[in-house]
């Protein structure tokens, strides 16, 4: 099963109340006036979409409408897709590993889901036929590197840990000495969610990329943070903390299987303009699949209803 498939069931519950909600608008007017803008914006800020997104999917819908791009209601739906596509593209960016090895620090709080998404990281690129390295970093969580272990075991890769309560950065430094002298193609770094303050967890994740540097100059090379999609727009805010601490290259989102808040990736993308990179679509190793925001926006935004027309003037 494709992205495109995997996406359109993953995204059912958010289209059962953001999509219904739009379908609902522009099936109830004749054509565009003011009452039909307002109504459209509120339900898209309804939608977890955040303000900052609906504000531009609103200029530029008004701007289509002035310019002839959208002569009537049931366009809208096609060019609110188009514009969704453009904006989640233009930060998308490169993916593709470079470095050997390249090294990958996985923050995130906890519970997100975390070390499970360093596991499903490690599958995929192990059935790209890399070879994987994971560092159990996360040395204050009861029973982490455990389960990163059993990660190791189940995907073909290397685990370097150490004792619980040990040093993170003493933990990333071996195992990134340990990736290079093997010839290791990929480093998963796992790290603590939470420490006392967010003082101390801005020293620790700082301490970390510091030693890693001694070993590799210009790693780590992407830093994930990893979001749960069910918690909507606290995600919003857990990104914009994260943010400040550390120079985030993607977002991973998990859960968006799970949840009717999949607009939060567009609201993600416009607070902290930060690529979302991987989506966690099930529980299956297979299941975390890198995102393609056309597919994404098609499958958010396709609707099988025959008011509402296929295709717009763009």
């Amino acid at each position: 099963m494709g992205f495109l498939d995997k996406i359109r069931k993953g995204l059912q519950k958010t289209k059962q109340s953001l999509i219904k909600n739009i379908e609902t608008v522009v099936i109830g007017y004749a054509e565009i006036d003011e009452d039909f803008l307002e109504e459209l914006e509120a339900v898209l800020l309804s939608g977890d979409l955040g303000v900052r997104t609906t504000d531009y999917l609103m200029r530029q819908i008004r701007r289509g409408v002035t310019e002839g791009r959208i002569s009537n209601t049931s366009e809208v739906m096609p060019y609110i897709q188009h514009l969704v596509a453009g904006l989640l593209q233009a930060e998308e960016g490169p993916q593709e590993t470079v470095h050997h090895p390249e090294v990958y620090l996985i923050v995130g709080v906890n519970g997100v889901g975390k070390t499970t998404t360093i596991g499903k990281l490690s599958y995929y690129f192990r059935q790209q036929g890399k070879s994987v390295l994971l560092a159990a970093a996360d040395t204050f969580r009861a029973a982490a590197s455990e389960q990163l272990s059993i990660w190791a075991e189940r995907t073909g890769a290397d685990i370097v840990k150490h004792a619980e309560g040990a040093d993170p950065a003493a933990v990333a430094f071996d195992a990134v000495s340990a990736a290079k002298a093997r010839g290791r193609d990929v480093v998963l770094i796992d790290t603590a969610g939470r420490l006392q303050t967010k003082v101390n967890l801005m020293e620790e994740l700082k301490k970390i990329s510091r030693v890693v540097k001694k070993v590799i100059p210009d790693a780590p090379h992407q830093t994930l943070l990893v979001l749960d999609a069910t918690t909507g727009q606290n995600a919003v805010s857990q990104a914009q903390n994260f943010g400040d601490i550390v120079p985030l290259t993607g977002v991973v989102l998990t859960k968006l299987d799970g949840t009717a808040k999949g607009g939060v990736v567009l609201s993600i993308h416009e607070e902290l303009h930060v690529p979302v990179r991987w989506v966690g679509l099930g529980e299956r190793e297979e299941d975390l699949q890198r995102f393609d925001a056309e597919s994404f926006a098609r499958a958010l935004f396709e609707t099988e209803d025959p008011v509402i027309e296929k295709s717009t003037k763009i």
